[in-house]
């Protein structure tokens, strides 16, 4: 074998940088041999119609993909980073040295998950620093995106400058700090509530081939509470649950988007939001006060309504159940029920109008059984 064969074979074998000494070490040759048979093959990559290439980074080699065939090369390159975890890795890159807390509050929670992984990869230092630690990148992030040195200053113009090529500065605010929102159709109209703009809609329960692609590169999803299961295969951001069968819920809701999705939100949208569930509400409660009538709620979701509007519960109350008539178990819910709460599934309207028909639901029924009564 020649030395040529053999660092060729190194280099191809190593998927990353190696280092002037470790070809010494491996070819058993002096520094100005192995320099001289690199620089050979260099030229002989350049000379010829490859598809690849070798690239001198100061002592250090690499056998990469020529630029031009990378975006062809995407579909059948191993997936090591996700698109939300080379987001945290940009960021890391972009501002260190850089405090984790500081990271978790631009990211999310979810990032937490990344930071380790992109640690045991060995992109990303981490050490102490007060109560938090201190992020930032190594060597072998130079060498896995074929810098030539691991420098912060020169890796963000580097950042900038490919940032800048593919997108301008909406791309620049999408890797180094500004997330991807995702969201089901559901609750698109909590998305308007809050006053936020940039997301993108997708059934994230059983989504298309399409769909998964793009909730691979969320960093925020929003579904249904108790989902988390069915959905956390599709998404490596982080996912919110919430609900929406009461004003209350509501309210949590929109100070959830605020609290995890605070560069994201309109404070003044929030605001007018929250006040028009407020008052909604306080109606409610007060057209509620003069109903006499006790309740038996056949589900949680009834029971929640009942309870925010203080009616009276009691085993031998008239029997209030949701429209559905059957569980995802198969069971019958609320037969012989007087009264019938319209579920997400029958109603229309955003989340505001949604919760009102429920509630509205029971009021006028209750009003209706006391009517009949007299």
């Amino acid at each position: 074998m020649s030395e040529l064969e053999i660092i060729e074979a190194a280099l191809f074998a190593a998927g990353r940088a190696v280092s002037l000494e470790k070809l010494m070490k491996i070819t058993g040759k002096p520094k100005k041999n192995v320099s001289s048979a690199v620089q050979e093959l260099m030229e002989a990559y350049s000379s010829r119609k490859s598809g690849l290439e070798i690239l001198d980074l100061g002592d250090r080699y690499v056998m990469q993909v020529k630029p031009e065939y990378s975006e062809l090369m995407r579909e059948v390159a191993p997936k090591e980073l996700s698109a939300p975890k080379l987001r945290t890795l940009s960021m890391i890159a972009y501002h260190q040295p850089l405090l984790q807390s500081d990271l978790i509050e631009m990211r999310g929670s979810g990032a937490y998950d990344h930071i380790k992984d992109l640690i045991e990869r060995g992109f990303v230092d981490s050490v102490p620093c007060g109560r938090s630690r201190q992020l930032s990148t190594t060597s072998l992030f130079a060498d896995y995106f074929g810098l030539k040195k691991n420098d912060p200053k020169a890796i963000k113009e580097k950042i900038i400058e490919l940032l800048r090529a593919q997108g301008g500065q909406s791309e620049i605010n999408l890797w180094v700090g500004k997330k991807t929102i995702a969201v089901t159709p559901m609750y698109e109209p909590l998305m308007k509530m809050c006053g936020i703009k940039d997301y993108f809609v997708a059934n994230a329960y059983c989504p298309s081939k399409e769909e998964i692609s793009r909730l691979l590169e969320a960093d925020v999803l929003v579904v249904t509470a108790g989902y988390l299961d069915a959905v956390k295969q599709h998404c490596d951001g982080e996912i919110l649950e919430v609900r929406s069968t009461t004003f209350g819920d509501l309210i949590e809701a929109i100070s959830l988007m605020s609290e995890e999705l605070s560069d994201e939100v309109d404070p003044g949208m929030v605001e007018e939001s929250l006040r028009k569930i407020r008052e909604a509400r306080e109606r409610y409660i007060a057209s509620a006060l003069l109903i006499e009538k006790k309740v038996k709620p056949a589900t949680e979701m009834v029971s929640k309504i009942v309870n925010d509007l203080n009616i009276r519960i009691s085993t031998d109350g008239i029997l209030i159940a949701p429209d559905y008539g059957t569980s995802t178990e198969g069971v019958s819910i609320g037969k012989g029920a007087k009264i019938l709460v319209p579920t997400h599934r029958s109603v229309e309207g955003d989340l505001l109008e949604r919760v009102c028909k429920k509630y509205d639901a029971i009021i006028e029924g209750l009003k209706s059984c006391e009517d009949n009564s007299l």
